[in-house]
């Protein structure tokens, strides 16, 4: 699926600013055809005709945006070297630390908190030449209670959980790129709610240092962007210098090998969600995909169970010390689920964490012959806001630290974003995002902006 080529300068000519590609603003700035500040102020007049309704903005200061674009159009003036992300603002969800910026975690725990020193991958996105717009939303603690922001397609629906700013943020133009997080559903969840691209590269390709930790076996951060060119380019200068996660997409040389999986608890998946995904299997084939459909075996239907006891295990012992002292300040349901952690045995969690790479063995042999493993996102379309969605179909994946990408494809029945998860070997996040971009071309999908 070859596509003419177009110059960025025809192709965007006409873009509002805060609807350009990240990629196409970085290249504008890095070569003085744009300021920074020029176009922070146009993505903080979004913010302002928007965030009212959104309200994907746990913390934004529209004086130190502008100061620190006008601190890098500076050093361009000057001559100094310009990182690949120079000029640019991106959300930071916040459970991020930033420095001498507020981090509060979703929680009047940390309602006062400002930190000393930023997460890596924020110092990574600054050595880049990006800084933090503004930290986005997140559900408390990163876990599943609803937070203030609204489903930008609809206002009375969640945009997901618990990276909810990050994608409302994007969804809508108020950013280009944002910071997410992912430990059960976190990162695809909230992106397909909000029809937007949500990528995860993978277990430790993303430092977590600097990270809340809720599940340090399972925590893996991502990004939000609202293509996957875009979500690519922005991994690739955050990740781990070990990693090699290119900033360019690949071409493939042939049509993808997929293979279509039904994951477990596909009982709760919504009569909509099952016929998108049959319809986009066929749109995937009629343009030359080969596409295997077949279940998951009997082992990998244990993933809830072994994730759930791992997850709650780990998640109650790193909050001992925050429990013991404000226990009174984390809401009812959360301190059920870390309840429930504290009373798990440690020789339960043992046992889970060796069902966990059994697991991943299997996953292994079953990829050889496939480029991506495909599934639903999500149960279905965003539920009201009164809750933040049923990350059933990203559990599996989280749980074996593999790397995922979600795309749109369409709209569904009730007018919100519905798509697709596409699931990669462990080290293969590259060959990942070249599927997802070939998948993507197929369905066209026509944003918020």
């Amino acid at each position: 699926m070859a596509l003419a080529h177009v110059s960025p300068q025809i192709a965007y000519a006409h873009t509002p600013l805060h609807a350009l590609p990240l990629r196409e603003a970085a290249r504008r700035i890095a070569i003085g055809d744009l300021s920074s500040e020029r176009y922070t102020r146009a993505l903080l007049a979004r913010i302002e005709e928007l965030d009212a309704q959104v309200q994907a903005w746990a913390w934004l200061d529209p004086a130190h945006a502008l100061a620190c674009a006008g601190r890098l159009d500076g050093r361009r003036a000057a001559g100094s070297h310009l990182g690949p992300l120079h000029g640019l603002p991106i959300g930071v969800k916040d459970i991020l630390l930033t420095r001498a910026i507020p981090t509060r975690m979703g929680s009047a725990v940390y309602e006062h908190f400002v930190p000393e020193h930023s997460a890596e991958i924020v110092d990574r996105l600054e050595a880049a030449g990006a800084f933090t717009l503004g930290k986005t939303v997140t559900t408390e603690f990163a876990f599943m209670v609803p937070n203030k922001t609204h489903n930008p397609w609809n206002f009375a629906h969640t945009p997901g959980g618990s990276s909810s700013g990050s994608a409302a943020a994007v969804a809508c133009g108020m950013v280009a790129g944002a910071l997410a997080t992912q430990t059960n559903g976190s990162v695809i969840r909230p992106a397909a709610f909000c029809g937007v691209v949500g990528y995860k590269p993978g277990k430790d390709v993303l430092s977590v240092e600097g990270v809340l930790p809720f599940s340090p076996t399972l925590d893996q951060p991502g990004v939000m962007a609202r293509s996957v060119d875009d979500a690519a380019f922005l991994a690739a200068h955050i990740a781990h210098s070990r990693w090699v996660l290119s900033d360019h997409i690949k071409v493939l040389p042939h049509a993808p090998e997929l293979m279509a999986c039904r994951a477990h608890k596909w009982d709760s998946v919504s009569d909509a969600q099952r016929e998108r995904y049959r319809h986009d299997i066929e749109r995937l084939r009629e343009q030359g995909a080969i596409v295997q459909e077949r279940d998951l075996p009997r082992l990998l239907h244990e993933s809830h169970r072994v994730h759930r006891c791992i997850m709650l295990y780990e998640a109650a012992r790193a909050a001992t010390r925050v429990r013991t002292h404000h226990r009174d300040l984390i809401s009812d349901f959360l301190n059920q689920a870390l309840d429930e952690g504290e009373a798990i045995a440690e020789r339960d969690y043992r046992s889970a964490l060796d069902k966990r790479l059994a697991m991943k063995r299997l996953l292994a042999g079953l990829m050889d012959d496939h480029d991506a493993v495909l599934t639903p996102p999500a149960v279905g379309e965003a539920p009201p806001i009164a809750t933040t969605g049923d990350p059933a179909l990203c559990t599996l994946w989280t749980l074996l630290g593999v790397p995922a990408i979600t795309i749109p494809s369409a709209l569904g029945p009730g007018g919100l974003p519905m798509g697709m998860q596409l699931i990669g070997n462990p080290g293969e996040s590259n060959l990942l995002v070249s599927v997802a971009a070939w998948c993507e071309r197929v369905f066209a999908f026509k944003g918020l902006v």
